[in-house]
Formats: C-alpha cells, structure tokens, sequence
C-alpha cells in the first residue's frame, strides 16, 4: 500500500511539471533541465529565459493553498545550494542572471506561478 502511494505520488508531481513545462514554453522559455540533481538537492525544472536562468520548484495539491504549504525553509535552501551548483557551470557563473519561481498547480490541473518567489 505505501509503494502505491508512493508511485501515486511520484505520478501526480510528473504529471504537475509537465503542466508548468507548457506554462513556460508557451510564454517563451526553453526547458534546459527536468528534475535536476547536484549534490545539494533537486531542483524540479531549470528553465532558459533569455540570458537567464529560472529554477523552478513544482508544487501540487488539492488547492493552491496546499499546494504551497508544502514548501518549507530546509528544502528552499536545499533549492539555492543546487541552484548555486548549476550556476558553477554557466559562462558567467554566479553572475548570471537568475530567479526561482514556484509554480504551484491545484488538483484540476490550474497552475499558478510565484514568479521570484524565494526574494521576500
């Protein structure tokens, strides 16, 4: 039963990104990576605006609400240390530009994004 949940979920958040992809592609970005890994963290989605960089962290629940209580301070610091370690292999390293947005999506398929989300 836990394994079920589990690939349940895991198939929920897939399903969540490939929604926020076609927000992003639609609205002129290009995906650079999906669910990107480094020794600190995942980051969900690495997208290419222009000379930017927008790391994205995918959020999902019932509500919009919900879906953004699931973001607490360990994993947002787990996001800048991976986001500093995607930097590294830029041209302009930790000069480029860059922001993370969070993009939260209810459970009709409704995606919201938080655009500079972690600046506050």
């Amino acid at each position: 039963m836990r394994r079920e949940r589990g690939a349940a979920a895991w198939h929920r958040g897939a399903a969540a990104e490939v929604c926020v992809e076609r927000v992003y592609e639609r609205d002129g970005c290009a995906i650079a990576a999906r669910r990107w890994r480094g020794r600190g963290g995942e980051i969900d989605l690495v997208a290419r605006d222009g000379a930017g960089v927008i790391f994205i962290e995918v959020k999902a629940g019932r509500t919009h609400a919900a879906a953004a209580a699931r973001l607490g301070e360990r994993q947002m610091a787990r996001i800048f240390a991976a986001a500093a370690e995607y930097l590294a292999g830029e041209p302009l390293g930790q000069l480029t530009p860059a922001r993370f947005d969070v993009a939260l999506v209810d459970g009709q398929g409704r995606v919201e994004i938080l655009e500079n989300a972690f600046a506050a």
